[in-house]
């Protein structure tokens, strides 16, 4: 069967319109256009990930930086929770994990830029949304206007000023851009006081974004001050009740920004006053593709590795150009001198969060361990940082026919063009469903016809046609373009599709997959790489390394395992019932096990009764590498010489803890009785 496009239809660019730009000291600009974003006067699709230095140990900082630009992401983001350095009114502190300077100081040496979230609401599954309880509890409007408000978030903003004043763009820094606010929908107004406070206060960056969801028509923002940035999340832990979800819209080809569902906990949904998000003046742009989600109490999804490649790569498809994840590193909450870090349902939100563990699911765990969707991940950006510049530029034609979110037998497709050439983009994967296959798919761009192909199995995946491969015209591949050194160009073999490729007019069938394969088109040569060399292959100092089931990363200039642990034999995990070895009563604030309440309108309710609690002691033989604890329960809690250093709400996978945590250590296990009172995929 041939399946076609819509019609494209240039859209004009503007320039200049939005009071955003800047360059550096070289004379290196980064601009916005309406469609996408400039660098040093090229197009250029970021890759951004969210890791929020807090939620960390300092000394883990660098490696871990080191891990994430090896996995192609070139922007880091952070937020700063304002509990966390100013707990006491007046009490200030950047010091140990909370030592921004020094975090960013790892950034620079890691090569990696940085987008600040100053908040000073921040949201992230923090207590009071990162507002300090003396705070909330204060006679402040908050999140206004109100000049007392105001006062108290110009004292925060000042002394983060004073940690990461020397790591701007403009002076030589790596910070390039600053998000105001998190998730406020309803007051251009406030974030425009917002921004201009932060510039008086000396904060400044090319770029300066907001969150552009809200309920429908997107968030009221200062159109000429901001960058809106959009998300997206396959699954919704915060949505209430414990029944199924409908097919998540993520994996088909919509061309869609908005999604309406995140932040459906918080932010209310009202009558529209008229107000229409211009998206047009912007490019489609994200800070929240979410790179896993965490379980709450009463909703516990399983993230597989394909649920998140296939989402970021179907956002790529509709347009995205700036590749933002949240969270693709994991983190730990931690405690304060007062209460816990993490939202709850006493704090008033709807929500029940573990205490401690913020692992998020994400590409690089709370542990720094590496995850599938890491290296799935890393195929896409690869070819954006490589291939950006001719990408960024091209707009989305969605295909003729649209399936809707129940359809399991269509092909899901869409194409970006600049109207001579472009990339094709099918999803061949639907969370917690199946999707019959498709055999002999003729696509049709209006400019090059493809070869059919059989799309089968779990995939997705993107075709080139008519591009540029130095002096020579790549007419089609059906292999996926992954990155360039010199004059060679690496491709990747998708699975179930025959690589074939079309150069000049000249067909080169019958190709020879492997590193060590390959061939030549005058001055450029072609590699076709396997799926498993693809997803260890890593762009390092300008050269493509094949890690060969080994993941590889620069760090101090010199290429090495980025988990050195895994290639050593690891501890083996001893777990004994044991009866309690101290006593049951905890505080109130890390009492995982009483989550839930009467639970949520529409939610099946939580019984009264207290769950009854199962003791294991727990002894590694070694430091070295991770164990794997799983126990189905409720929830768990483990500690180590007393002091509880892990939880999480059971969600059907394994809990993996670095053995270094527990070794030589007296550690214990608490697990509460599992009741039919959540949503589960297990």
């Amino acid at each position: 069967m041939v399946y076609r496009f819509e019609e494209y239809k240039r859209s004009d660019i503007a320039r200049g319109h939005l009071n955003l730009g800047g360059a550096n000291p070289s004379g290196e600009r980064i601009d916005v256009t309406s469609l996408y974003f400039e660098r040093a006067g090229k197009p250029w699709i970021g890759v951004m990930g969210e890791y929020h230095f807090a939620r960390d140990n300092r000394e883990n900082w660098y490696r871990e930086l080191c891990k994430m630009k090896a996995g192609g992401v070139n922007i880091v983001a952070s937020y700063f929770f304002w509990i966390y350095h100013e707990e006491e009114e007046g009490c200030f502190d950047f010091t140990g994990d909370l030592d921004a300077r020094y975090f960013l100081e790892q950034t620079k040496k890691a090569g990696i830029d940085v987008v600040l979230r100053l908040g000073p609401w921040a949201h992230g599954e923090c207590r009071n949304g990162g507002f300090p309880d003396w705070l909330v509890n204060g006679d402040y409007e908050l999140r206004t206007n109100d000049e007392k408000y105001l006062e108290k978030v110009r004292i925060f903003w000042e002394k983060i000023y004073e940690e990461v004043k020397d790591y701007f763009y403009e002076d030589g820094g790596n910070v390039v851009a600053i998000q105001i606010e998190n998730e406020l929908t309803d007051n251009a107004k406030h974030i425009a006081t917002l921004k201009q406070m932060a510039m008086e206060i000396g904060f400044k960056a090319p770029l300066w974004t907001v969150t552009g969801w809200n309920s429908e028509t997107g968030a009221k923002i200062p159109v000429d001050e901001v960058v809106p940035l959009f998300g997206s999340y396959a699954a919704l832990p915060w949505e209430a009740g414990t029944h199924e979800l409908p097919p998540s819209v993520h994996y088909f080809f919509t061309g869609m920004r908005n999604d309406t569902a995140i932040g459906t906990d918080l932010i209310p949904k009202t009558e529209s006053d008229g107000w229409i998000l211009p998206y047009e003046r912007y490019p489609y742009a994200t800070c929240e593709t979410g790179a896993g989600i965490m379980p709450t109490h009463h909703r516990r999804p399983i993230m597989k590795p394909m649920d998140i490649y296939a989402m970021s790569l179907v956002k790529l498809g509709d347009g995205n150009n700036l590749i933002g994840y949240y969270m693709y590193h994991g983190g730990i909450n931690k405690i304060g001198m007062h209460s816990t870090f993490n939202e709850t349902r006493t704090t008033g939100y709807p929500n029940d969060y573990p205490i401690i563990s913020y692992d998020f699911q994400a590409p690089l765990s709370q542990y720094g361990e590496i995850r599938e969707h890491y290296r799935l991940l890393n195929l896409l950006h690869m070819f954006v940082t490589d291939f950006g510049d001719i990408l960024a530029p091209m707009e989305t034609c969605l295909s003729e026919t649209k399936p809707d979110r129940n359809d399991t037998t269509s092909l899901r497709y869409a194409m970006r063009t600049d109207g001579e050439k472009g990339f094709v983009f099918i999803n061949h994967h639907q969370k917690n469903a199946s999707i019959s296959d498709i055999t002999n798919v003729v696509i049709d761009t209006g400019i090059v016809v493809f070869p059919y192909i059989d799309v089968v199995g779990d995939v997705s995946f993107i075709l080139p046609f008519s591009i540029p491969l130095g002096a020579h015209t790549l007419n089609y591949a059906t292999a996926q373009l992954l990155a360039k050194v010199d004059n060679t160009y690496f491709f990747f073999e998708i699975p179930g599709v025959r690589p074939t490729y079309e150069i000049d007019g000249e067909d080169y069938d019958g190709i020879t997959v492997g590193i060590n394969s390959g061939f030549d088109v005058d001055d450029i040569r072609i590699v076709t790489l396997s799926m498993e060399e693809a997803l260890y292959a890593r762009k390092l100092q300008g050269t493509l390394y094949l890690g060969e089931g080994t993941d590889l990363m620069e760090y101090d200039d010199e290429i090495v395992p980025a988990e050195p642990e895994k290639l050593l034999n690891p501890a083996l995990l001893m777990i004994e019932p044991c009866d309690e070895p101290f006593p049951s009563t905890y505080p109130e604030e890390l009492n995982l096990f009483g989550c839930g309440g009467e639970g949520t309108e529409g939610e099946a309710g939580i019984e009264e009764t207290a769950r009854a609690l199962s003791w294991y002691k727990l002894s590694v033989d070694s430091g070295i590498g991770y164990v794997s604890v799983d126990v189905p329960c409720d929830a768990c809690q483990i500690f180590a010489d007393g002091e509880m250093i892990m939880d999480q709400f059971y969600f059907g996978v394994p809990l993996n803890i670095p053995a270094n945590l527990l070794y030589e250590r007296e550690c214990y296990m608490v697990c509460s009785e599992m009741r039919d009172d959540f949503y589960r995929e297990f």
